[in-house]
């Protein structure tokens, strides 16, 4: 996603599987590369881990 990836919008590389296409390859963007999951982040299930990066999103979008 050349000029980032919107908040609430679904990332291009998420394969069906949920997972990234082109994790560890070079052009992985660095925030990606550098999101380091925690037990806060990630929570007891897949649902509190996806109510997290909700709110991240929510919390770094810019404002208008």
């Amino acid at each position: 996603m050349p000029q980032g990836k919107p908040a609430g919008v679904r990332c291009v590389q998420l394969g069906e599987d949920e997972r990234c296409r082109i994790f560890g390859h070079p052009d992985r963007p660095t925030v990606c590369a550098r999101l380091q999951p925690s037990a806060d982040m990630c929570g007891a299930t897949r649902a509190d881990a996806l109510h997290y990066l909700a709110r991240l999103e929510r919390l770094t979008q810019p404002q208008t």
